[in-house]
């Protein structure tokens, strides 16, 4: 788009003149995502300079934690990104735990480990499904949803929630599992394998779909170092790190074997879809050896008793877990009390969202849409 210029003026007649022109993306706009802001500048149709404008849903969720306690903050935790509940809970508690020198019980860890397996896949089908949505293709939605609906049944059978789950505790996990939900987890995780591998034929091989993402958005190792991006997006483009192998938590060193990392080198947009299709296949092999694990482990606590008011030794710590859009941390500062001092949240999509302004740059107004589907944020975890 360009705003053209003819002057007459006899012999002075001058050439066709463009300027550039400012578009405004948002921030309520069904392209973007929630509410967020794009300020676009045009050169002709190839944007010049880009520049994500956030701040539009923020809650203060940094400010809340600090006035409720180590139970309530959880309700909280789980509401910033709302697609990664569980994960998002579990970090929470991880730092409490750790500070309070707590070990959780055996049948908690492996609980924690297939639940936060399961969430990771009920994350990456959202985006799959809605990804091929944004540039022209509907069916893979339809998919998407059905599996998701499978998994979402046996979570919310074990939680209570569809979304918001509330089922990690200090100590463990909200109660124990129900009789016979282990059968129905691995009937859901071969339903979900069956959908994923339709939506995998779908569109993996649709030569449309490959054109519109195939180079376009290209994301380099340096642009990630720099802005701290993190997940499905940075092992797309060479970053071989992932905090389940790298360092391990929850009952992830025990499952190196099961536990691959899928990484690509390309950077662009076809490549973030191939990671996040591909880890959806490692967690469903994680979430069966869970299943395998659990099944053969006695019956035992699955929490620990805690005192009615639970405080927290004076102190400092960081726990961060590879949450299904990247990297998620919790500092907690303590000052003895029932409630932080300090509780400072690293969400991953806000980092992922700052690199659009060096991304964006370079690229048609055309595939602005599918470049910034691609980047699997939730706008929740960047207003945080």
């Amino acid at each position: 788009m360009s705003i053209e210029r003819i002057v007459g003026v006899g012999a002075g007649v001058k050439d066709l003149a463009t300027e550039d022109m400012t578009l405004n993306i948002g921030p309520q706009h069904p392209s973007t995502h929630g509410v967020l802001r794009l300020k676009v500048t045009l050169d002709g149709e190839r944007i010049s300079a880009a520049e994500p404008i956030i701040g539009y849903m923020h809650r203060g969720a940094e400010k809340l934690f600090e006035v409720r306690d180590y139970r309530q903050i959880i309700v909280l935790a789980n509401r910033h990104d709302w697609l990664s509940a569980f994960a998002s809970e579990l970090g929470v508690v991880t730092a409490v735990e750790r500070m309070l020198g707590m070990e959780v019980p055996v049948r908690a860890v492996w609980a924690r480990t297939l639940l936060a397996e399961l969430n990771r896949v009920l994350n990456h089908l959202m985006f799959l499904g809605s990804y091929p949505l944004e540039i022209g293709a509907i069916t893979p939605m339809f998919y998407a949803f059905t599996e998701r609906e499978q998994l979402q049944r046996v979570m919310e059978e074990i939680s209570g929630g569809r979304m918001h789950y509330m089922f990690n505790r200090v100590g463990g996990l909200k109660e124990d599992l129900p009789a016979g939900w282990l059968g129905r987890v691995t009937e859901a995780v071969t339903a979900a394998r069956r959908g994923v591998a339709q939506i995998d034929r779908l569109i993996m091989g649709n030569e449309i779909f490959r054109a519109r993402t195939r180079g376009v958005g290209v994301l380099t190792r340096e642009q990630i170092e720099q802005y701290g991006v993190s997940g499905p997006i940075a092992r797309a483009a060479g970053v071989d790190f992932d905090l389940r192998r790298d360092e391990p938590y929850l009952a992830y060193g025990e499952l190196a074997d099961v536990l691959r990392v899928p990484t690509r080198t390309e950077g662009d947009c076809l490549a973030r879809f191939e990671c996040l299709l591909e880890q959806v296949y490692v967690s469903l092999d994680l979430a069966e050896a869970c299943v395998e694990k659990l099944a053969s482990l006695p019956q035992g606590p699955i929490n620990q008793r805690l005192p009615k008011v639970l405080k927290v030794p004076e102190g400092h710590t960081y726990a961060w877990t590879e949450n299904p859009l990247g990297i998620n941390g919790y500092y907690l500062v303590s000052r003895g009390e029932k409630t932080p001092w300090r509780l400072k949240l690293r969400s991953a999509s806000f980092n992922n969202l700052q690199v659009l302004t060096e991304m964006l740059p370079g690229n048609l107004v055309a595939d602005m849409i599918a470049i910034l589907g691609s980047m699997f944020f939730v706008v929740g975890d960047v207003d945080k």
